[in-house]
């Protein structure tokens, strides 16, 4: 076997752990690094009561802990399942170079476990989207809330 195909059955098996063990969301993530591991999660959405706590999510969180840094750039995330359009966007924040992912959106459909609808959604204009996403201009008193930020950051 090589070493995606490894990786992948790991998020597999990761997965299967939390469906068999935890009764949960059969989603595993491994995130490997110049050829290192840095992490292995599951989904832990029910288990934190978080719904951000997805198994990729989880392992751009622990391997950014792990190198103490959010630069992931080069990383490589094995994926159990299609990522989601918030796990992507978190693996683009972090530099996550590749996914490779074991079983397809259509794979999930027939069990309600495709990541589809959230892409179809953000690529609609705003004005269709079922959450309406308003701007609407405040500012407070004083320094202006992004130039502070640049301040800092000289």
């Amino acid at each position: 076997m090589s070493n995606t195909e490894n990786y992948l059955v790991d998020s597999i098996r990761l997965a299967m752990e939390n469906v068999r063990e935890r009764k949960t969301w059969p989603f595993g993530a491994v995130l490997v690094k110049d050829g290192k591991v840095l992490a292995r999660s599951v989904n832990e959405v029910d288990a934190t009561c978080d719904p951000s706590a997805h198994a990729e999510m989880q392992a751009v969180r622990a391997a950014s802990k792990a190198q103490g840094s959010t630069d992931l750039s080069g990383a490589v995330v094995y994926a159990s399942g299609y990522p989601c359009s918030m796990c992507l966007s978190a693996m683009y924040l972090a530099g996550v170079g590749k996914v490779y992912y074991a079983y397809s959106n259509e794979d999930g459909e027939p069990y309600d476990l495709s990541a589809e609808r959230g892409y179809v959604e953000i690529a609609r204009p705003l004005e269709q989207r079922e959450m309406p996403l308003v701007y609407h201009r405040a500012r407070d008193e004083g320094q202006d809330l992004y130039e502070a930020w640049q301040a800092v950051q000289e």
